[in-house]
């Protein structure tokens, strides 16, 4: 991975390929654009960038949008599975809902995901998640001034580097991706919510009232004014 003083490529598992973009393309976007020209699934596009973990896969789901979006946590978790086998023991992964994830209590990075399309019941030909993970805090910034954002290193991950985590965190990808397509989101939907410290907490996104739990979809349940209300995970898709 580490060859003198040059990070080399990170290699992808069957199934999965990889295509590096300068770090001033966006890998989502090419990753959106690639998919509406016919790129094929299980392509994995990354940046040559050692300040911030960017990538974004182009999946081809088998279910309808509302059935697939739920494929969303199971990248989370693999990214969870990969910064726990390579970061240091006391480090702490857990996630926001929708996509976001947080180390050691501070935010952390998020992920984004978009589809050929926005209707519930329709099969999408495509659909694309990307996710950004900082490890470098920028020298603009002071460290400690905002004590809800972090940076990789400044927990304790100063031997990770950024390749080194986009080989390990596509290798549990394609674990979670099969566990998904083979079981469904309920398979995984424990998982999530075991990374996720904020159930049975007020919120205020959506909107305000307690998280109670997750559906069978991956959409938040939220108890507001005595009622149970539905956040499906559909309305957290980026406009692509």
């Amino acid at each position: 991975m580490i060859l003198g003083d040059l990070l080399a490529d990170p290699t992808f598992p069957p199934l999965l390929r990889g295509k590096k973009l300068d770090h001033s393309i966006d890998p989502l976007q090419k990753a959106i654009s690639a998919a509406t020209l016919g790129e094929d699934p299980g392509t994995i596009f990354y940046n040559e960038d050692n300040e911030t973990f960017r990538v974004a896969v182009i999946l081809c789901p088998e279910e309808t949008l509302l059935q697939s979006v739920g494929v969303t946590h199971a990248v989370m978790l693999a990214l969870a599975d990969s910064l726990g086998a390579l970061g240091p023991p006391e480090l702490a992964i857990h996630f926001e809902w929708p996509f976001g994830f947080k180390v050691n209590g501070a935010k952390c990075g998020q992920l984004q995901l978009t589809a050929s399309t926005t209707e519930l019941d329709s099969v999408p030909d495509w659909i694309a998640i990307g996710i950004q993970l900082p490890f470098i805090r920028p020298v603009q910034m002071i460290a400690g001034e905002n004590p809800n954002q972090t940076w990789l290193h400044e927990e304790g991950c100063i031997e990770l580097n950024v390749p080194q985590i986009i080989e390990s965190w596509s290798r549990h990808l394609l674990i979670w991706l099969n566990t998904f397509q083979d079981d469904g989101y309920m398979k995984i939907q424990g998982h999530w919510r075991a990374k996720c410290d904020t159930i049975g907490e007020e919120i205020n996104f959506p909107e305000t009232g307690i998280f109670v739990g997750i559906d069978e979809t991956g959409g938040l349940l939220m108890r507001k004014d005595g009622l149970t209300i539905i956040h499906c995970l559909t309305k957290q898709m980026t406009q692509s």
